[in-house]
């Protein structure tokens, strides 16, 4: 669910009812896959098996752990910094300046270049900020911002407010 404060001092977009739903689906089919791999690998050595397991239950955990922080980590502005997370698994703070623009309507191509950050992770987003100057984060420079809302629309609306040209 957005909140919005008037004066846009401080914001939250959701974006978890757009991104769960594809994710949980990916973790039932990595569940899927990993007990027919774990059954076939049973049946041949048992104790490797019992291996595998040791190694697939963490990251099934782990998968299932950032699909529910999707909720609890939204889109934020507040304190005149654009935080931009994909749920706990990476995240990108922008100071509000750096904004440059903002598109709803963008191809593939754009969204795939190595320049984009993409929290969208596996949907595909329906809103592309781009950003005055790149930011670097790691070893990487991003000079765009990807991402999947709930509603684009109150995303949208408030940086309209801030000034971003659509």
């Amino acid at each position: 669910m957005s909140r919005v404060v008037p004066g846009i001092e401080a914001a939250s977009f959701a974006y978890h009812r757009s991104l769960a739903p594809m994710m949980w689906v990916f973790a039932v089919l990595v569940l899927i896959e990993t007990a027919v791999v774990h059954l076939l690998v049973a049946l041949w050595h048992p104790w490797v098996a019992v291996g595998l397991s040791a190694l697939s239950l963490p990251v099934l955990v782990w998968l299932v752990l950032l699909i529910r922080s999707f909720r609890r980590e939204p889109v934020r502005i507040a304190d005149g910094q654009l935080h931009w997370p994909a749920g706990r698994l990476r995240a990108v703070d922008v100071p509000l300046a750096q904004v440059g623009g903002l598109r709803t309507t963008f191809d593939g191509e754009l969204v795939k270049a190595r320049d984009t950050f993409n929290a969208a992770l596996i949907a595909y987003p329906n809103v592309v900020v781009d950003l005055v100057a790149p930011i670097t984060h790691g070893r990487r420079q991003f000079r765009r911002l990807a991402h999947r809302f709930d509603d684009p629309g109150a995303f949208v609306a408030a940086l309209a407010r801030l000034g971003a040209q659509a």
